[in-house]
């Protein structure tokens, strides 16, 4: 079976030592729940913790994790997802038999009828009953865009152009944070969670958006694979990104009943005004918003904004010292140049990883290269202009020798020797068209 990437395993240490339970984990990292009890053993048993040591690299974590036994060797039987034949049992026609006989066409190798059966039911008794939802104060935060949306008129040639409208509130107090951006999109959407912290002081142990493809790339009932940057971002904040499920409305039912207020408080009370820009846009919905955060509701009898001091706010991680910086993350392969395309301009990389698959982070003004976790290289980030950014410590020896040998050196060279040689080098450079020739 293919190993996760440690960057992973680290990560899920992390969020096991912020208190996230085995379930919550594997929600926020796209993991399946067996895999990340199996690796949480695993560390357990190496005697691994977060933090982990400084100096300890993904080899010397893949090697603590995953020591040789002879068990490496031999080998087990393929394990069914159970959680795709739950689903599968659901359609009319589908029994257990067909299922294990579609599962035996993949793998020949793998269980027999009747352990294939108790497997399946054994996995089955583990599923939880549907219960209400309790959001223990500071602990999550729905996050979503609202389905109506705002004209925007640009003063200069009349063009209407449409803002969103992202809505984000806490679980516990459902203090609301409402702002205007112009797309859906990453850029847009890490943004919005960027200053949604700052308006709420602190940062909550959860998030939990809904399948945007900005945030969530797949988007699937049992493991959702998260953005990478947005990943980044969790990071950055020490809090986990928990997506809900599809087609579960009640998972983010928070931030539904939000939109739905937003949109008859503020979105109404502005739908006879005309706005000329974002800012202005944004200007106009903040005193709607301190209104609604400040409106007493009737089944509690404190407004959003006392619960939040009282519950929210003592319970939220403080904000980092800095503001995530966004950055997006693509995989690359090295060429043979040791170099890597990222927007039409090449960057070097150590020659040894030539061929191999790397993830770079990409900022407004920085390269980042990394490989297993390390990073490798760092460049300036150039516009695209098909040059090359060559760093001379990633050049193997004898292009660093060839690189080295200039005209100017050349000629101090033959300098050396004698004047004679020198004025010979300097006629054959002058009867030729270039250095290289």
């Amino acid at each position: 079976m293919k190993r996760l990437p440690m960057r992973k395993i680290r990560e899920a240490l992390r969020l096991r030592a912020d208190g996230l339970s085995g379930r919550q984990v594997a929600l926020s990292l796209s993991l399946g729940r067996a895999t990340v009890s199996d690796y949480l053993r695993r560390a357990d048993v190496a005697g691994l913790s977060w933090p982990l040591p400084a100096d300890l690299s993904d080899g010397d974590l893949e090697w603590l994790l995953f020591p040789r036994t002879i068990g490496d060797v031999r080998g087990s039987h393929p394990q069914p997802d159970w959680a795709y034949m739950h689903g599968e049992l659901r359609r009319k026609g589908v029994t257990l038999s067909l299922l294990w006989e579609e599962y035996r066409t993949v793998h020949p190798d793998g269980y027999g009828y009747s352990r294939f059966c108790e497997l399946y039911t054994r996995w089955e008794g583990k599923l939880s009953p549907v219960m209400r939802q309790r959001h223990p104060a500071g602990e999550r935060l729905f996050v979503d865009y609202a389905g109506a949306t705002m004209d925007v008129v640009c003063p200069q040639t009349g063009e209407v152009r449409t803002a969103q409208l992202f809505v984000a509130t806490l679980g516990a107090s459902s203090y609301t944070y409402v702002e205007a951006s112009w797309t859906q999109s990453l850029p847009d959407w890490i943004s919005s969670h960027v200053r949604a912290f700052g308006f709420f002081g602190g940062v909550p142990a959860q998030v939990v958006p809904d399948n945007l493809k900005a945030g969530v790339t797949k988007a699937c009932f049992y493991e959702p694979a998260i953005n990478r940057t947005y990943g980044d971002m969790a990071a950055h904040y020490d809090t986990a990104i928990v997506p809900a499920r599809p087609r579960k409305p009640k998972d983010k039912a928070k931030v539904e009943a939000a939109v739905l207020l937003v949109e008859r408080w503020i979105l109404a009370r502005l739908r006879n005004q005309r706005f000329f820009s974002l800012d202005e846009l944004n200007a106009a919905i903040r005193p709607l918003l301190d209104q609604l955060n400040g409106k007493v509701t009737r089944h509690l009898g404190a407004s959003r904004r006392d619960l939040f001091e009282t519950l929210d706010r003592p319970a939220l991680k403080p904000l980092p010292v800095e503001p995530y910086v966004y950055a997006e993350w693509k995989q690359c392969r090295a060429g043979l140049d040791y170099h890597i395309d990222v927007g039409r301009h090449y960057y070097s990389v150590p020659h040894q990883l030539l061929k191999q698959k790397l993830w770079v982070r990409i900022t407004a003004r920085t390269v980042e290269v990394y490989f297993k976790g390390q990073r490798v290289a760092a460049h300036q980030r150039t516009s695209g202009n098909r040059q090359h950014s060559t760093h001379r410590d990633h050049m193997p020896a004898n292009h660093r020798f060839r690189s080295d040998w200039t005209p100017e050196r050349i000629r101090r060279q033959a300098a050396r020797i004698g004047p004679n040689t020198e004025a010979f080098v300097e006629v054959i450079m002058r009867d030729t068209s270039g250095p290289n020739d």
